[in-house]
């Protein structure tokens, strides 16, 4: 206890040159003689008031005093010292005192102290208590404060709220408890009702977050809320914030259930939806119903692509994302199927108009049995997916190749000139870098169709200082690994050897694996090199810089498509293989250009067929192939001999610019053999388009910078004058995105003049790709806070902000600034 006076003491000291104490109880004498506090001056009263007083203002004006009367102070007419009493200190001995004087506080927070006295029982609260109290601070900042250390939270309603929210999620309520402990519960409902509306006969936090979420969502329907727009601006931080998601996921789930959501959302078109996250279940609504839209051919591509860019600024995309993409390239598919003509003239015009436009009907179909499978949602995308399996195999793969397999069965060559030969390959795009003493690097991955290598020209485009340009190359028939590979070297004459190994030969020499063809590359290019992508990637820096350096040509093989699809118990895999794929090769084209390469080449050995579904009797042969049969797969097979069949087309080697005497048989159009142990689905070796169009992707490394992002204005709309709670503006994308005009990220909210967010805040994504300006428009609504009200008829400044790359630091990117003037009848909902 001596102690405790002692500091009290000494802190009284420190703004008072005298200090009075009344011992009222007589219980304290002890504690008074035992003090020891160095340079100030203790007097006792005991009827001296008159000499103590001339003492201490008149002897020793400097010095300070400690004044003890073992007693009650005297009445204030009998009181000889009330006005020096008065002009300086008075140290109470009653425990509210001393924590007033512990904390620094006044006597006039004595009531604030005496009705929370279960507060600060504890030491660790008030010292809490005490690093958060400033000199200015009111009776109702101290409470908050002391909200906030019970809340373990910053003092603002919104963080408490926050904290005790996550409490409540996680089943706990020690927060809210030691609150009701302390006497606070009626001030932060108190708060709660004046900041957000909230009323409640009886308050309490699971009431209080149930109204919200109920309150919230009828904001967004048209409804009628019982809670201010504060509450929404609350909400939508707490939604949003990382710290806090979790527990507003969980909270959110049990009042949907409790405010009986589901069957609400059943009710509602999913349009007035599109700009609500309070719920999962909205995500989940939106979805079914956009299945069942882009099923049964009611909703149109376009709107399907703008709503689920809308939908994707919400708080559960990420978790539905591959379901919002599966939907999103079905509506596309369907789209562009209806809009295609499958016909052609020639091989030359089958291929080109393939290269031009056909083949984005295998990429949709791709990214949408990709996106289906990695959802887990089979039974909701079912009727889709059956859809989607009977448009591409009947109205698009089947009908095309049908189409194309007329020009194969007349053609007397395997010729589509003028494009160019896969065997033409090292000529026509290899043998230039050589004459000219450059270096090329060729990256050959197995099975990387044409379509696959169209997103990768795309996904080039988009890295700062790399260029792209794709080419369609046809590739040989049979359209297989060894002879595919084989095709790709520089070479005369190539040939099929006549075996069971299905082996192809370049100028005489074995084109089986890696040590053979480098061995066939460095005959025509001295500096020459082959390697396989994965012992590329484990070379350390100097490696491969040396690797570079010392060769003129280097072939990367890189193998993961074809590995994956070739066997039956992972096709199913294969377009999964395919997404990885990219990611790979942009990999090795970065290791590479990285160890000095600047020009790089990207092409295939062959592509393939996938079907996702079961196939069916009718996509299988009834007859078997006849002759001397050396080698045989689903989609050719090799001999000599071979008797012509009304379901094959035979080629002799001559007419595929084969050296020889194997001859070649490839079921018409998409049909396959029927072979043991090997999966049916995924196939190459035949003559379709899909099989025979390669890629080659020709890519060069810059030395500047060749990557921007849009430009975004703010269009004020109205005016600049805020006269209502919310505030609607315009943001124009001024360019649509390209692969190297690229997208822009940016946070948005109105400001007060001291920096303050007085409004929500919105993240914005600017991604737009029409051509049509009105387009690009985004239209956003900022809801105002409370703390809007304090800067009426003050300037505001609408922020637009974006993140600085690898940081968590915003920048400035443009502002506007508005006045508010908001008359009091604005506060009115009527």
């Amino acid at each position: 206890m001596s102690d405790r006076i002692a500091l009290a003491l000494q802190r009284l000291f420190e703004k008072h040159r005298i200090v009075f104490w009344y011992d009222t109880k007589h219980e304290l004498r002890a504690d008074y003689t035992a003090l020891n506090l160095p340079g100030i001056e203790r007097i006792e009263l005991v009827n001296n008031e008159f000499g103590v007083k001339h003492r201490i203002l008149r002897e020793r004006p400097e010095q300070k005093y400690l004044l003890y009367r073992d007693g009650p102070q005297p009445p204030d007419l009998e009181n000889w010292l009330l006005d020096v009493q008065l002009a300086h200190g008075e140290f109470c001995t009653d425990q509210v005192a001393l924590w007033l004087a512990e904390l620094d506080l006044g006597p006039a927070f004595a009531d604030v102290v005496q009705a929370h006295a279960e507060f600060f029982g504890a030491g660790k609260r008030k010292e809490a208590l005490k690093r958060l109290l400033k000199s200015d601070d009111s009776a109702t900042t101290i409470r908050l404060k002391l909200l906030a250390v019970c809340a373990g939270a910053e003092p603002r309603l919104d963080v408490i709220l926050e904290a005790l929210l996550a409490e409540l999620a996680d089943g706990a309520d020690e927060r809210i408890r030691m609150i009701t402990r302390c006497g606070l519960a009626g001030f932060l409902w108190q708060q709660a009702l004046r900041s957000y509306g909230y009323e409640s006969a009886t308050p309490g936090l699971r009431d209080f977050v149930i109204e919200l979420f109920k309150s919230c969502y009828a904001m967004g329907i048209n409804g009628t809320p019982k809670l201010s727009a504060e509450a929404l601006v609350f909400l939508k931080r707490w939604k949003d914030s990382r710290q806090y998601a979790a527990s507003f996921e969980a909270l959110s789930e049990q009042c949907a259930d409790a405010l009986g959501i589901e069957q609400d959302l059943d009710r509602r078109d999913f349009r007035e939806l599109l700009e609500l996250d309070y719920f999962e279940l909205i995500d989940r609504k939106t979805i079914t119903d956009l299945v069942q839209g882009v099923a049964g051919r009611t909703v149109g591509a376009g709107d399907v692509a703008v709503w689920v860019r809308q939908r994707r600024q919400g708080h559960w995309y990420a978790q539905y994302a591959d379901l919002y993409s599966a939907v999103e390239f079905a509506a596309a598919f369907i789209y562009t199927l209806e809009g295609t003509r499958l016909e052609m003239t020639s091989l030359a015009d089958g291929v080109q108009n393939y290269a031009r436009s056909w083949f984005k009907l295998d990429q949709l179909y791709r990214k949408f049995i990709f996106h289906t499978r990695e959802s887990g949602q089979a039974s909701l995308l079912a009727a889709l997916n059956t859809q989607m399996e009977n448009l591409y195999s009947n109205s698009f793969l089947l009908k095309l190749n049908n189409n194309w397999q007329v020009f194969v069965d007349a053609a007397a060559q395997w010729d589509a000139a003028p494009v160019i030969l896969q065997r033409q390959f090292f000529n026509y795009w290899v043998k230039p870098f050589v004459e000219r003493k450059g270096k090329v690097c060729v990256i050959i991955s197995d099975a990387f169709r044409y379509e696959i290598g169209e997103e990768l020209q795309s996904l080039m485009r988009q890295e700062d200082r790399f260029d792209a340009e794709l080419d369609p190359a046809l590739a040989m028939l049979p359209s297989y690994t060894q002879l595919g590979m084989a095709a790709l070297l520089p070479n005369k004459a190539l040939a099929l050897l006549n075996d069971e190994t299905g082996q192809a030969l370049v100028d005489g020499q074995s084109a089986m694996g890696t040590a053979n063809r480098g061995k066939i590359l460095a005959s025509a290019v001295p500096a020459a090199t082959a390697i396989q992508a994965e012992d590329l990637m484990q070379m350390s820096r100097d490696e491969s810089r040396a690797l570079v350096r010392d060769n003129e040509v280097i072939y990367v093989y890189h193998n993961l498509i074809d590995k994956t699809g070739d066997t039956r118990d992972t096709e199913e895999r294969v377009f999964a293989a395919a997404e990885e794929t990219l990611q790979e090769l942009i990999r090795i084209i970065k290791k590479l250009a990285n160890a000095n390469a600047s020009n790089m080449l990207v092409t295939a050995d062959h592509g393939f067929i996938y079907q996702n579904r079961v196939l069916e009797e009718s996509d299988f042969l009834a007859c078997e192939p006849e002759g001397d049969i050396q080698y045989r797969n689903r989609r050719f097979v090799l001999g000599t001999g071979l008797r012509d069949n009304v379901s094959f087309k035979t080629f002799m080697p001559a007419q595929l610019g084969l050296e020889g005497t194997m001859e070649v048989q490839i079921p018409k159009s998409i049909n396959r053999l029927r072979q043991k142990g090997s999966g049916s689905r995924f196939v190459h070796g035949g003559a379709t388009l899909q099989e025979v169009v390669i890629p080659v992707l020709r890519i060069n490394k810059k030395r500047q910078s060749d990557v921007t992002r849009v430009e975004v204005e703010i269009i004020s709309g109205a005016g600049k004058t805020i006269t209502s709670g919310q505030v609607a503006v315009v943001l124009y994308q001024v360019q649509a995105v390209t692969d190297k005009l690229q997208s822009r990220k940016l946070r948005g909210g109105i400001y007060a003049q001291d920096g303050e967010l007085i409004s929500d805040s919105h993240e914005l994504t600017f991604d737009l790709n029409s051509d049509n300006p009105r387009e690009r428009e985004v239209p956003v609504r900022f809801v105002l806070s409370r703390k809007a009200d304090e800067a009426n008829g003050q300037q505001v400044v609408l922020h637009l902000e974006e993140l600085v790359e690898g940081t968590s630091h915003y920048r400035e990117y443009k502002s506007l600034s508005y006045t508010i003037r908001r008359s009091f009848t604005s506060d009115f909902d009527f």
